[in-house]
């Protein structure tokens, strides 16, 4: 898994899988998902900072999980 957050455009880009994608859906303006034969391969989300999506809050997530 790769996670980049270009700060310039607040695009966060996040890579599952290095697989060939092989179709991309749109869910909303600024949420794409785009997938591989075996599932979800990257999401890119416009705005994410603006929209409240990053920073991830991976810590919070996991510590709650326990």
């Amino acid at each position: 898994m790769k996670i980049v957050y270009h700060e310039n455009d607040d695009i966060l880009f996040i890579e599952m899988s290095k697989e060939p994608i092989v179709r991309d859906e749109s869910l909303s303006w600024n949420l794409n998902i785009s997938y591989t034969a075996d599932g979800i391969g990257e999401i890119t989300i416009l705005d994410a900072q603006k929209s409240g999506l990053y920073p991830l809050q991976i810590e919070r997530v996991v510590s709650e999980a326990a």
